[in-house]
């Protein structure tokens, strides 16, 4: 059994990668030409260069290959061209779908994300069944991912694709090379660079059981139907303190209303525009702190058998990694 992964060098992809090789697999990961591979040193993989908005390279990357497991994406929350996230994320998706379903593959797993769903107006977790629009999707990221999954559900039901989709929710855990938007406040946090806060809320799941969530869809999941991966809801200002917590430290922080933090925002981004370096805070990012971010992954628990640990757990795990690899100077 042969499957391919998509951004398998990645934070989510190299656990789902990690966890189909556990589970006897023989794994293909399809990587852009000079990607950081750090996630898959040492691992007994076949690599495949290639890249979602070359159709030829998609053709040679799923030759050969049982299933697919779809887990790239551009994840930013801010882009100097916008048009290339839409490129990868929705164009790259589409096409890839078809390439799969050309070579005949019999399951594949598309990631989608908790960021096209809705959210609900109090703080009750939403779920996969909380409408949503494009209109309500907040910055490019949100939109070229509500549209890709939309993409996807459209060819699943036209052409009885296999396909299940799944949507993890905030990822967190070892092996965050970039890191990613949640890893950076961990890692800003233990080096003492938080010191306020928004009154938000995310949903925390351990990347490690967010890809066992991707095997359980494998084995479990209706094509066509979706299923939220995620974990514990905490509020942004329980984060941080259940990080000091762990690290052993006590700080004092203060609360920043959005409307305030906005002005900030919209001043590093027009910095970043001229340094072409990513923002520590974008405009979108804070639009998004306006709402409490919280998710119920009921349905996976109840129709995959899915679990998760405790978020204290994840981000331990995620501490400690940020701490050994030299993250925090």
């Amino acid at each position: 059994m042969k499957s391919l992964v998509t951004g398998a060098n990645g934070f989510v992809g190299s656990a789902v990668a990690r966890c189909l090789l556990n589970a006897g697999h023989e794994v293909r990961c399809l990587v852009r030409p000079g990607s950081d591979l750090r996630n898959l040193y040492k691992l007994p993989v076949e690599l495949s260069q290639g890249d979602l908005r070359s159709a030829q390279s998609l053709k040679r990357a799923v030759a050969g290959c049982d299933n697919l497991f779809h887990v790239a994406a551009d994840y930013r929350l801010w882009v100097p061209n916008p048009e290339t996230m839409y490129d990868i994320n929705v164009k790259g998706t589409e096409a890839l779908i078809l390439a799969a379903a050309e070579a005949g593959m019999r399951r594949m797993i598309y990631t989608s994300s908790v960021a096209t769903l809705g959210a609900n107006q109090t703080d009750a977790p939403a779920n996969e069944n909380t409408p949503s629009t494009l209109m309500s999707m907040t910055g490019h990221y949100k939109r070229s991912k509500f549209m890709a999954e939309q993409v996807v559900r459209q060819m699943t039901d036209e052409h009885k694709l296999p396909v299940v989709i799944v949507n993890p929710s905030t990822p967190i855990g070892p092996r965050d090379i970039k890191p990613t938007p949640t890893g950076r406040i961990v890692v800003d946090t233990l080096c003492g660079r938080m010191p306020a806060y928004v009154n938000t809320g995310l949903n925390i799941a351990h990347a490690d059981d967010i890809a066992h969530g991707h095997l359980l869809a494998y084995a479990k999941g209706i094509p066509g139907e979706r299923y939220i991966l995620g974990g514990e809801n905490m509020t942004l200002l329980q984060i941080l303190q259940t990080i000091d917590e762990i690290s052993g430290k006590r700080t004092k922080r203060f609360n920043l209303p959005v409307k305030v933090v906005l002005p900030a925002a919209w001043l590093m981004e027009k910095m970043a525009m001229v340094t072409r370096v990513e923002p520590r805070a974008t405009m979108d990012s804070v639009r998004m702190a306006e709402k409490k971010m919280f998710y119920s992954s009921e349905k996976a628990v109840r129709e995959l058998g899915y679990q998760y640990r405790p978020a204290t757990e994840a981000l331990e795990d995620a501490m400690n990694w940020f701490q050994t690899n030299g993250y925090c100077g």
